[in-house]
């Protein structure tokens, strides 16, 4: 059963899908470029390409260590994200905390461990409740920041999820997962040594496929050679000229159903 406290009315979620609904109309080889928060050391160049290039993208959001010495989702990043809720882009929960999926456990629980926050790095064993609870947590902050609300969609943390993960975020916490295509994995996590960019542009542009989504990161810690910005812009164009277009999920054929009679997050 869907949690009341945390959800905003239906309407809202149909005035926020037909916001993206023209662009949709027009897409007729869509891909879907998503980001998922990082150091956010390129989030600003990142927002200049797709400016730029007039590509609406969508991002999920989880509160991590950022390279200025705060968190994606404090105050010096919310006028970041207000800003990019204004141009049209839409946005998911990556759980608050970033928090990785482990195992099922035998009482309905699960082993999870988060990447950030006050427990850090230490395995827990977190209810379903706890669950929809670091899910919401995105939401609101969000809401705070940009006074939108956010989808009722979730990526989780890796990718990392189970059936039965996925059956409960659905079930009780009111919000379906959002994977990306193989060659949708843009490589921005690989090893700059053995992945340069130049070699990942080449992958992505030979393999991916209408309707794949694509998933990269505001900034990861490991890669000496930023994937951002320097293989987003060439792959945006390289793929428009191949006759692509890009949308957001709003539009995605997988979720628009789901869109459209799920209530939107983001209300206290």
């Amino acid at each position: 059963m869907l949690r009341a406290s945390s959800l905003a009315r239906a309407g809202a979620a149909a005035l926020l899908l037909a916001a993206t609904g023209a662009q949709a109309a027009e897409c007729a080889r869509p891909v879907y470029l998503t980001f998922d928060t990082g150091h956010m050391g390129v989030a600003p160049l990142v927002a200049e390409v797709l400016d730029r290039q007039q590509v609406k993208a969508s991002f999920f959001l989880a509160n991590e260590k950022t390279r200025d010495g705060g968190t994606s989702l404090d105050d010096r990043w919310a006028p970041w994200w207000k800003a990019m809720a204004a141009r049209g882009h839409v946005f998911g929960s990556h759980t608050y905390d970033h928090v990785y999926w482990l195992a099922d456990r035998p009482d309905g629980a699960f082993r999870a461990k988060p990447t950030f926050g006050p427990q850090a790095g230490r395995i827990q064993v977190m209810s379903v409740e706890a669950y929809c609870a670091e899910l919401d947590r995105s939401a609101s902050r969000f809401k705070e920041m940009t006074g939108q609300p956010m989808l009722p969609l979730f990526r989780a943390p890796g990718g990392k999820t189970s059936p039965a993960l996925l059956q409960a975020a659905e079930s009780r916490c009111g919000y379906r997962h959002v994977g990306w295509a193989d060659a949708g994995f843009l490589g921005d996590e690989l090893p700059s040594d053995k992945y340069p960019n130049a070699a990942l542009l080449a992958r992505a542009l030979r393999n991916i496929r209408p309707g794949d989504i694509l998933m990269a990161h505001l900034g990861i810690w490991s890669r000496q050679d930023p994937w951002a910005p320097a293989v987003l812009e060439p792959l945006i164009t390289g793929l428009k000229q191949k006759g692509y277009c890009f949308a957001t999920l709003a539009d995605h054929p997988q979720y628009r159903a789901w869109l459209a009679t799920h209530h939107v997050h983001g209300t206290p």
